[in-house]
């Protein structure tokens, strides 16, 4: 081949590629007056992006209510007694869930961002199981006053206050039948409430004490300067005090009835 034909077909097609576009750009022409010629190159096939499913949750299981408000029983006590472990409840347990127990479930269930309901679920009793002890049988039937033992066998005989310093009660019985059950506290050990066999001897309703200071409503005298009375005091603090030696009740509607109710002359027994 000529030198000349070899030129004309080098300057006959000039190829630029386009690597990955779309075109393939060629000249054609003698070299002095090319003109370009476009070729379309179909894109190659971009996968299809496969559909993406977002796992489902599976929506949370409703806590299961285990308890609530008029419910009783010994596990209302373990309630109440866990409860009182973490200071959400200052009385009992009685083992009936009633409003001071709804307000304590509510106090705790909100203090760890739980839906405040009152109510016992699953979820709550979980949560106070972990912050608390297993309770005893004092933290169950004894602590705040509520009945656990049997009268005392003076009790059972006639018109009697029957105070007992184990349970931490007072009951009102006519012949073994008790009326009346009252939580009541005691004096220190430095001024304890007598133990024994005792009478009501001096009621004094709008009583005053010159000795202390201080107003001793509804007081039933028995044994000197002891008398069962109304305190302001135990209303307020609870067992966090104590009394000078007087038996303490802080339910003042139930002591102005019993006060119009016990004679003098009635029994009084203070035991264990």
């Amino acid at each position: 081949m000529r030198i000349e034909d070899m030129r004309r077909v080098a300057a006959a097609l000039v190829v630029v590629a386009v690597v990955g576009g779309c075109t393939v750009q060629a000249s054609e022409g003698d070299g002095k007056n090319r003109s370009p010629v476009r070729i379309e190159v179909p894109h190659s096939a971009s996968p299809t992006p496969r559909a993406t499913t977002t796992p489902t949750t599976p929506s949370a299981t409703p806590a299961k209510v285990l308890w609530s408000r008029g419910d009783t029983g010994r596990d209302i006590r373990e309630l109440q007694a866990r409860l009182r472990q973490v200071a959400w409840i200052f009385e009992g347990p009685t083992g009936t869930y009633d409003d001071a127990t709804v307000d304590a479930v509510k106090g705790f269930q909100g203090k760890r961002g739980l839906p405040k309901t009152g109510e016992t679920d699953s979820v709550t009793w979980q949560r106070l199981l972990k912050m608390t002890r297993e309770p005893g049988k004092w933290e169950l039937y004894l602590m705040g006053g509520q009945p656990a033992d049997a009268p005392d066998a003076r009790c059972m005989t006639g018109r009697v206050l029957c105070i007992s310093k184990s349970s931490r009660t007072l009951r009102w019985m006519v012949d073994g039948r008790t009326l009346k059950t009252l939580p009541v506290r005691f004096g220190s050990e430095y001024t304890p409430t007598r133990e024994g066999v005792f009478h009501v001897y001096w009621k004094s309703r709008d009583h005053y004490s010159t000795l202390y200071h201080s107003p001793m409503p509804y007081a039933m005298f028995f044994s000197g300067g002891q008398a069962v009375h109304y305190s302001t005091d135990f209303a307020a603090r609870g067992y966090a005090g104590a009394s000078h030696g007087c038996v303490n009740v802080r339910d003042e509607a139930a002591i102005s009835e019993l006060f119009d109710e016990v004679r003098n002359g009635d029994k009084v027994v203070v035991h264990w």
